[in-house]
């Protein structure tokens, strides 16, 4: 089976289009960042999504799984935009499944209103809800014989514009180990998806202000996984780190999008194990990167 991870897109919108009630928070002080600083990297987002589908659909790519950030700023007309510029890559023939990154759910607002859950929901559906305890999470896809994608939710809105920590609530982290020693996960490869990283590449955590504020309790609620690979997102560098004492590597994809950071995970399934290609953007499209991994330690500031 070959798997395509990406995340952190943020595909964004003309300022105009958002609605002036959205503006009276901290969306205004991010929206200034966007016009000065931010846009500007993710000017060329929707071209190399379209790009990325061509090279999905040239290099067999059966199921696509993303870890959020689809937006900047969380409104409507983002989500919108952000869900066309991905939809070819949601008609993969295993499917589309994704999680909320904590763009997409800037303010309280985006959360009472359910719009990313209106406008991504189906692609977080649970066959086995049972086991579920918050809404769908944690979720849980069964993809033909051999693999299940597990979702937890580690993204939430941050007031203050310099905190963009994310945390998964307790209700969640209780609930994952029973699904995880679910019969019907029994001898399927794992893939756990989450917004936030519960390390960089240097294998330390993330800062207080930035990281996942419980990531040591996400990886012993995983520890019982002893085929698996727990994906995220939020750090805009691509790169993958095994934990001690963890059987699940983990892969960051960076930021699909981010001008001069580009990046995704190529992953095929052998009855070996998993085999990790670092995909690349280059003038001519994304290609397979010479080197698997990025440099130990190179992951970007906080954003």
């Amino acid at each position: 089976m070959r798997v395509l991870h990406l995340s952190d897109v943020h595909v964004d919108v003309p300022l105009s289009e958002i609605p002036w009630r959205e503006w009276p928070n901290k969306r205004f002080i991010g929206g200034a960042n966007l016009v000065l600083r931010r846009g500007r990297h993710f000017a060329r987002a929707r071209e190399k999504l379209a790009r990325l589908a061509d090279f999905a659909e040239r290099e067999g790519v059966e199921l696509v799984l993303c870890t959020g950030d689809y937006t900047a700023l969380g409104t409507w007309p983002e989500l919108r935009a952000a869900r066309a510029a991905v939809e070819r890559l949601t008609h993969a023939p295993l499917g589309y499944v994704t999680v909320p990154g904590n763009h997409d759910l800037y303010t309280t607002r985006c959360v009472e209103d359910g719009r990313f859950d209106a406008v991504f929901g189906e692609l977080m559906r649970t066959e086995l809800p049972a086991y579920a305890v918050e809404g769908v999470y944690p979720f849980a896809r069964l993809i033909g014989d051999e693999v299940a994608v597990v979702g937890v939710n580690s993204a939430r809105p941050n007031p203050a514009p310099w905190v963009s920590s994310g945390r998964i609530p307790e209700a969640q982290l209780q609930a994952l180990p029973r699904l995880l020693a679910a019969p019907a996960l029994a001898g399927r490869f794992v893939f756990l998806l989450t917004h936030y990283a519960p390390r960089l590449a240097s294998g330390e955590p993330d800062g207080r202000w930035h990281g996942l504020e419980n990531a040591d309790a996400l990886l012993a609620a995983c520890a019982s996984v002893q085929r698996g690979a727990l994906l995220h997102g939020h750090v805009h560098r691509c790169y993958r780190v095994q934990v001690p004492g963890l059987q699940m590597e983990l892969f960051g994809a960076g930021s699909t999008t981010q001008e001069h950071r580009e990046g995704a995970w190529l992953f095929d399934l052998v009855p070996t194990g998993l085999t990790a290609t670092r995909l690349s953007w280059t003038p001519e499209g994304w290609r397979r990167a010479p080197s698997s991994s990025a440099a130990p330690g190179a992951e970007a500031p906080p954003r």
